[in-house]
């Protein structure tokens, strides 16, 4: 009984997938208990319905939208203070002990992070989001990623690299994309729909949809037909 009532919970959320048959009854009863907890930490902080793990903090609070079944881990911080609005979709998810920085210096004000609807992305990650970081829908990735969306400048040698300034081309991740652990995106990168990032990659440079890219840094290694 137990089992056909998460897996009707689970449908409702969105998830397609059927529950293995030898999940025992202890181990639901522990995720609807903590499911619950996060929940009420979530109306209580944010008067949302956003599943929040403990010790989650979030500056700016006003400039978030978070869509429906979020879910953000514990001992997570987000900077909500950037130009445009922080957007989390529909049942997007960011793992524990995860940071978003959207304003790295007050020389200039950061652009923020978009993440589309069923992206999730794992524990420890990094979103330096001062120039912008777009992920698309359905979008699943590992734990230890990290987004930099700004790189220094440094072709005036007359001058110290720090006084010269940053791009801010930002880092676009389309749809349908399965990003391996211990990425790294630099500014500028672009990844196109369906494919796949391998565990490892630096990212910098625009690849196309369908393909697979692996490497340091990273290269085409192979269509997906």
């Amino acid at each position: 009984m137990l089992k056909k009532i998460f897996q009707k919970l689970l449908k409702n959320a969105g998830k397609n997938y059927q529950m293995d048959s030898r999940i025992p009854d202890a181990l639901i009863l522990y995720t609807l208990y903590k499911r619950g907890m996060m929940l009420l930490r979530g109306i209580i902080k944010l008067r949302k319905k956003v599943f929040l793990g403990p010790n989650v903090s979030i500056a700016n609070k006003r400039n978030f939208h978070f869509g429906t079944n979020v879910t953000i881990e514990k001992n997570t911080r987000l900077d909500g203070y950037a130009s445009q609005r922080i957007m989390l979709g529909d049942n997007c998810k960011i793992g524990a002990f995860s940071c978003l920085t959207s304003t790295s210096h007050f020389s200039k004000y950061g652009k923020g992070l978009v993440m589309g609807n069923n992206s999730a992305i794992g524990d420890y990650t990094h979103f330096g989001a001062s120039g912008g970081i777009d992920i698309g829908n359905d979008v699943i990735m590992g734990s230890y990623i990290s987004f930099h969306s700004e790189n220094h400048v440094f072709s005036d040698t007359s001058k110290l690299i720090r006084e010269q300034g940053v791009t801010s081309k930002g880092i676009k991740i389309g749809n349908n994309v399965w990003v391996g652990v211990k990425v790294t995106f630099l500014d500028g990168s672009q990844v196109g729909n369906n494919s796949v990032v391998a565990a490892g990659a630096v990212v910098n440079g625009v690849f196309p949809n369908n393909v697979v890219i692996g490497g340091v840094p990273a290269k085409i290694i192979k269509t997906i037909e």
